[in-house]
């Protein structure tokens, strides 16, 4: 002991005065918030960074900084899955004009069912490919249908787009935006979506980020599930994807919405 206290510069009497001294009540919030992160951090949670992290708290009543909760997990090595993966550059990710693109010429939504927009991904497995097409409303980002394929042709966006039908109300003229790809651009899926009352909206071809919205619902989605694991098969890759758009849907806090659930932002409008 003696040897530690002439280590540190510290005399024996100060050194047991400050093992005596009770815990400040700073202190003790810490570890009450340090508590509270851990069990955030968990699941599809352990995504989370200072941020999301710092408005869950908030949202719980846990009162604190974003620079208090930084400091607390980097003292407990909790960091986002996301950090590391993708290189983000601000203001490289603009819409690209072209022909067709109503979704650029259009005010942001200011209520649910007025602008869809859809697209597909590749999930591996250990048995191949499987190909997941989605819906989002971007008034909320809620992801109002997917569906799964072995096959990438206009049966798996169909299949995503009657979904949202029937799971959600688009208003009459609701735009409904996605790439050119001949899975959006067949007939029947293009008859479809006009069947519906929508108005048909493509990206220029080549320019994915012209669907930003829905690539960036990948880009979570992949960062926070996909690259953590390969699936065993379809069925394993169904249920953990069906059960994040859940989670996605009802309790991921989304920057864009102000630090809400897509579900929880749309209550706030009704």
């Amino acid at each position: 002991m003696d040897r530690l206290c002439e280590l540190y510069g510290v005399s024996r009497s100060g050194f047991y005065a400050w093992k005596a001294r009770p815990m400040s009540n700073h202190r003790a919030h810490d570890l009450k918030l340090m508590e509270a992160i851990k069990t955030l951090h968990q699941g599809f949670r352990r995504s989370y960074g200072a941020a999301r992290l710092h408005q869950e708290l908030i949202q719980k009543g846990l009162p604190c900084s974003r620079r208090r909760v930084n400091r607390l997990m980097k003292e407990m090595g909790v960091k986002a899955s996301t950090t590391g993966l993708y290189a983000w550059r601000p203001g490289q990710h603009e819409f690209y004009s072209s022909t067709g693109n109503q979704l650029k010429k259009m005010e942001k939504p200011v209520q649910p069912g007025t602008q869809w927009a859809g697209d597909f991904t590749y999930i591996k497995t250990k048995t191949g490919w499987l190909y997941h097409a989605v819906v989002l409303d971007l008034f909320s980002r809620k992801v109002v249908g997917w569906s799964f394929s072995r096959k990438r042709n206009a049966e798996l966006t169909k299949s995503a787009l009657k979904m949202a039908l029937t799971r959600s109300n688009p208003q009459e003229g609701c735009l409904f935006h996605s790439d050119q790809g001949i899975e959006y651009a067949a007939h029947e899926y293009r008859d479809m979506v006009e069947a519906a009352g929508m108005t048909r909206s493509m990206s220029r071809k080549g320019n994915p980020l012209d669907n930003a919205f829905v690539e960036s619902f990948f880009h979570t989605m992949k960062a926070e599930l996909i690259h953590r694991r390969l699936f065993e098969n379809d069925i394993s890759a169904v249920a953990h994807l069906v059960e994040y758009i859940e989670f996605y849907n009802r309790e991921r806090l989304h920057s864009g919405i102000g630090y809400q659930s897509p579900e929880n932002y749309e209550k706030l409008f009704q």
